[in-house]
């Protein structure tokens, strides 16, 4: 039953992701990072063993444990990831906000010279 369960909630949260990426509201570039967590969600749901196996293969002593930490280290790299991402856009805004600044200094003394020598 758990089974089902878990592979039944995987296959929505991929089907909303590919709903929201054809709609527009989710960027491919993030949505396929959240697919790919969907996916392995619905294939943990088919084969729950999958942990189990892996767990023993690794000298892990209670299964769980592995697949929570292993959840922890990929949320850690997704936020690490936003934060470049976001130091990134800071610097365009940054970078787009002076040449802005710049172009308008441009248009003043423009203007004022234009002033200046259509005057009598």
């Amino acid at each position: 039953m758990i089974l089902w369960i878990s592979a039944s909630i995987g296959l929505l949260v991929a089907a909303t992701i590919l709903f929201l990426i054809r709609r527009d509201k989710l960027h491919v570039r993030h949505g396929v990072f959240w697919l790919f967590v969907a996916l392995a969600f619905a294939g943990l749901g088919f084969a729950p063993s999958f942990v189990d196996w892996l767990a023993k293969l690794l000298g892990v002593g209670y299964p769980p444990v592995l697949a929570i930490v292993a959840i922890i280290a990929v949320l850690v790299i997704k936020i690490l990831l936003m934060d470049i991402d976001q130091a990134r856009l800071e610097v365009q805004q940054q970078r787009l906000i002076q040449r802005l600044a710049i172009l308008e200094g441009n248009l003043q003394r423009r203007n004022k010279n234009d002033d200046h020598s259509s005057a009598p």
